[in-house]
This record gives C-alpha cells, structure tokens and sequence, in this order.
C-alpha cells in the first residue's frame, strides 16, 4: 500500500498529549528532552500536565505539536521502520509542514523547535489581539469562499485561508472584515458559519511582519534534502530542493494552506492511505472526505504503533 505521511496543525494540541508516548519509549522521551534543552523550557511538563491556557498559547502549541509528531517517528524507527522506504510523500498542515521536514531529515529537531518558537511568537504579535479573527465557512467551496472574502473585505484583508476539505474552508483576515464574511457566506447559501477560538488571524497578509521574522530565522539554519519529497502547503505539490522548501515556509506564513489540493496531488501520485503522526486525529479523519478512495489513521499512542507496525514491519 503507498502511503504519504501527514502531521498535524495547531488546534490539534490537549493536555496529556504525548505523555504515554514517553512512559512507554525512552526514544520519545529523548525527543522531549532535546526539544527543552532547544527551548530552555520544561515544554514536556506543559504538554503533560498543562495549564491548557499555557498549551494552548501559539508560541507553546506549535513546538509541542511537532514535539509529539516527531516522537512517534522517532519510536517508528527505534522499532525497524524506515520512513525513507515505507513513505513514498510527505506532508504537513500550517507547523505540521515543519514537523514533516523534520520526519524527512531536512531540519534538526533542535532547529525545528527553535524556528517553531520564533514562528508562535511572531504570528501572535504581527497582530493586535482583537483586531483580526478567523471564520470557517462551511458548505462553501473555495471558489465560493473566495468570492465571499472578496466581497467581505471592503479595503481590509479578508482571504482564504485554509482550504481544508470540500465545504470545509477558512477565512482569515481583520475582525470587522471577518465578521462581514459569516453574513455573506449565508447569503451565499454556506450551511453554518463559525468565528474560530483564534488568537491571531493566520495565513493571510496581515502576517507580513510574522513572514519576515521567519525569513530571518529559516536563513540561520541548515536545510537537507529531504529523503522524502515533501508536498507543500503553498504549491500543493512535492518539492525536494531545499532552498524552494526554505523560501516556502516563509510564503506559508501570509499564504493559504490547500491541503485539499495537497491531499487530491497525493492521491494522484498513487497515495491510498494517510498515516497521521502525532497528536489528535483531524487530518486522517480529513482523508476519505477529501477522496472516498483514500483511507487515514492515526498514530497517537503506544497501541496505535504497535498494531501499524504489526501490519507493516
């Protein structure tokens, strides 16, 4: 079976994540430490036992994210898996594209986290708290959602965000903006409109300054090619040189993330199924919406190794 391996995004993150992962392999727990020592923080003792307001803070969430992502692929590998020649792409949503080229050998964990800390903090302060939002239109496809921030936005940015699945598609941009997009898209015959439990309003180009913090840092750090083509969320499709990888996560931070389209280029590169790594389980269940042909699971515990390994090793 081809399989592309896919990491997840921020809203993924809840107290206890990763935490029977270190109980039960010293390989994850050796993740975690390399990842405090890069951070000087106990962000483990966060991820285990909270506070969730602390978690959950973008500048947190992002590291520990790919903290328990790379946890399992590195539990994967103590065990005999070979990511290289079980994985034929892979693939991550928003962080999770570093977290994805951490997998394939193109970032150090160590550098990873760091980047993912600078990256938190920018995005959190590009914009005043309260002055942008988010909003998922659903039951509108991206066309629709496009004309709808179009229309929404009446000299304030207001942009496809986040193309998530069919009739699954975020919006980002100012609040009054944002807010004019939920009326519009039910004038446009959306099923529901949500504001999302955002603290900045990411992927759109009120994330400039949070772009240009990234472009500093990704320039300090060395990039591998990786040993895995890695589709990216800006071209939605496999990139391998590790300057276009570099210079794509720098137009990640203002750019829509077409996972929808990222997942169809993998389902025409012969993908059948999507291995989820780390936390929660919104990309695997993501899958068969996206195409009924594509199977996802998700590999979040010690159980859920055990028994992929039993299937593939």
């Amino acid at each position: 079976m081809a399989r592309a391996f896919v990491f997840p995004g921020q809203g993924s993150q809840a107290v206890g994540m990763g935490k029977d992962l270190g109980e039960a392999f010293a390989a994850a727990r050796a993740v975690y430490q390399e990842i405090d020592d890069a951070l000087g923080q106990n962000l483990s003792g966060l991820m285990f036992n909270g506070p969730e307001d602390q978690l959950t803070l973008t500048e947190n969430a992002q590291p520990a994210l790919m903290a328990v992502s790379m946890a399992v692929i590195r539990v994967l590998e103590e065990q005999g898996f070979d990511l290289a020649a079980a994985a034929k792409l892979v693939a991550g949503h928003s962080l999770g594209e570093y977290s994805a080229l951490c997998a394939a050998g193109s970032l150090s964990i160590a550098d990873t986290a760091r980047l993912l800390r600078i990256r938190g903090r920018a995005m959190q302060v590009a914009v005043p708290v309260g002055q942008g939002a988010m909003a998922a239109l659903l039951g509108l496809d991206l066309d629709q959602a496009r004309t709808v921030a179009e229309a929404a936005s009446q000299g304030e940015v207001c942009q496809a965000a986040n193309d998530n699945a069919p009739g699954q598609v975020v919006v980002s941009g100012a609040k009054a903006a944002v807010e004019r997009a939920l009326v519009l898209a039910a004038e446009a015959g959306a099923k529901r409109s949500i504001l999302l439990p955002v603290s900045a309003p990411f992927h759109c180009a009120l994330m400039q300054p949070a772009a240009d913090a990234m472009a500093e840092a990704l320039a300090g750090v060395t990039f591998n090619a990786p040993k895995v083509p890695v589709v990216a969320n800006v071209t939605a499709q496999a990139e391998t040189d590790p300057e276009v990888l570099r210079r794509l996560l720098v137009e990640q931070v203002t750019g829509a993330v077409r996972w929808r389209e990222s997942v169809l280029y993998m389902k025409g590169q012969g993908i059948e199924q999507l291995v989820e790594c780390g936390s929660g389980k919104v990309l695997s269940g993501l899958a068969r919406r996206i195409d009924k042909a594509l199977t996802g699971i998700a590999l979040n515990g010690p159980a859920d190794i055990d028994a992929f390994l039993k299937e593939t090793v």
